[in-house]
């Protein structure tokens, strides 16, 4: 049985699917870690999550933040043009199967046996695995009860920009949702930066997250997407697998159920 890491889908289904087949996938037998971002820039976002959904035990996928504008576009009721990538998404049949499946993911995943724990975008340097976990559980609880609308209403902004832990209410939910799907880059007074996009040497005075020596780290290997202008590859015990599929560049897949993980990938068109 293989374990495997997939980097941002972002709505590449036929990518997908090509690097399935390189990777000689057995649903029967092998299991697909997705680090979010299921839907989006792709012109397949509908055919992912169904594809994902139906691999049932097979798969174990964490939202991003791509997913949780899908969630919020769903749950406002928002009307979108024909043109946009996630109308179809939001104008099929099962639509609503669908979404109430996405909306049921975690935003962390941890495997205690393999030592690994996946997430979109990172864990914020001053967390423990168990301190992720709780407070993702947090966001995932709203996810699944009668507030949800207004936790999408409040959902977007930078603010608050430092984690404490006395935060509360929707400024605590937008940080930690924040750190677990958006955080790129911190500045030296410990704030993070969500407008910087580009690699580390284009931001030469903020640090990324995970140069930060993370308290997580230092026990589990942390796996990631998000970051697509940021070289794939092993960062200490940080494992960074977004490729840039939807940019035309490559779909990522870590093996990482063995002694030295194993990396693996296919070329792709935008």
């Amino acid at each position: 049985m293989a374990v495997y890491a997939i980097g941002d889908v972002q709505g590449c289904y036929s990518d997908l699917c090509r690097l399935l087949d390189h990777l000689k996938f057995d649903q029967t037998a092998d299991t697909l870690w997705f680090c979010g971002d299921l839907v989006n820039r792709g012109l397949e976002s509908l055919e992912t999550l169904r594809f994902v959904k139906g691999l049932g035990d097979a798969a174990i996928s964490v939202l991003g933040n791509h997913d949780l504008h899908l969630l919020a576009m769903y749950h406002s009721g928002k009307t979108l043009p024909e043109k946009n990538p996630l109308y179809a998404v939001l104008n099929s049949p099962d639509t609503d199967e669908l979404l109430a499946w996405l909306g049921a993911r975690p935003l962390i995943h941890h495997d205690r046996d393999l030592s690994k724990v996946i997430v979109h975008a990172g864990i914020h340097p001053d967390w423990s695995v168990s301190q992720a976990m709780d407070y993702a559980a947090e966001v995932e609880r709203v996810l699944q009860d009668d507030n949800r609308h207004a936790f999408f209403a409040g959902m977007y902004g930078d603010q608050p920009d430092q984690w404490r832990d006395d935060l509360s209410g929707m400024l605590r939910l937008r940080c930690i949702t924040n750190i677990f799907t958006r955080m790129r880059f911190f500045t030296d007074d410990g704030r993070l930066d969500m407008q910087a996009k580009g690699g580390p040497s284009q931001h030469p005075l903020l640090t990324p997250w995970f140069e930060l020596n993370p308290r997580a780290s230092q026990v589990e290997d942390i796996i990631f997407g998000h970051w697509s202008t940021l070289a794939t590859g092993r960062y200490g015990k940080h494992f960074a697998i977004d490729g840039g599929c939807a940019w035309g560049r490559k779909f990522v897949a870590l093996r990482i159920d063995l002694e030295a993980p194993q990396w693996l990938s296919v070329s792709c068109q935008k």
